[in-house]
């Protein structure tokens, strides 16, 4: 997808997952706190956000979605950079230091082909690539923020819902090998948690992959939150 094509359609997921209380779930976790924002896309999260009693700074590399997420949250008070947060500059480290930020969160992280270099027929490895790249420089980055005591990860995927206490050691694992390996950070399976999503996986198939081995797997979203070794 192109930017246009991008936020048009986060605008209509965004707006879905909000009226679920997909995002005041996420946002539940981290109420209260000073929270840095990587990635806002139309700003549903940042709303959420501020609803959940957060002072919020979000940082984006799109305007376009620092903007929507500006309009979104009206008057309420809300920091925002443009910025990548994996080629922060001294001045763009220096507003969140200080900021000061208590949590960071990253969630549903997407972006557009021509930021993440995706295809039609690479399979969906540049996206991932890109998603394991900006998880690394997230946690890098809340680890070297001292007030941060929480990072917080979420994301979209399909599990076979009744093997989802399986699926926790698995996210955690995950995440403690790749985005989480030599920083301050310490999960377990505790701070792992499955929300089933409207739908099933099966439905948004070609008939061909409605396997009986398919009908339990449904979409999730994926959360782990993340606390500082002590």
């Amino acid at each position: 997808m192109n930017v246009a094509e991008f936020l048009a359609y986060w605008e209509e997921e965004g707006e879905a997952y909000f009226r679920r209380g997909d995002y005041a779930w996420m946002a539940a976790q981290v109420a209260g706190r000073r929270v840095l924002e990587i990635g806002c896309g139309p700003g549903f999260g940042t709303a959420a956000l501020i609803q959940a009693g957060c002072q919020v700074l979000v940082v984006d590399t799109l305007d376009e979605c620092l903007a929507a997420a500006r309009q979104r949250c009206g008057n309420a008070p809300l920091e925002a950079l443009q910025a990548d947060v994996s080629e922060l500059s001294a001045e763009a480290r220096q507003q969140i230091m200080d900021f000061s930020p208590e949590a960071v969160v990253c969630w549903l992280m997407g972006a557009p082909a021509e930021t993440t270099g995706a295809t039609a027929s690479d399979g969906g490895k540049a996206v991932a690539a890109y998603r394991e790249g900006v998880h690394r420089a997230v946690a890098e980055l809340a680890a070297s923020l001292p007030a941060a005591t929480l990072l917080h990860l979420v994301d979209r995927t399909a599990i076979p819902w009744q093997a989802k206490d399986i699926g926790r050691d698995t996210l955690v694992n995950y995440h403690l090998g790749k985005t989480l390996a030599g920083l301050p950070w310490q999960a377990s399976r505790r701070d792992a948690a499955y929300r089933k999503l409207d739908g099933n996986v099966v439905a948004f198939g070609a008939p061909r992959l409605a396997h009986p081995s398919l009908r339990s797997v449904v979409p999730v979203l994926a959360s782990l939150l993340v606390r500082r070794a002590h």
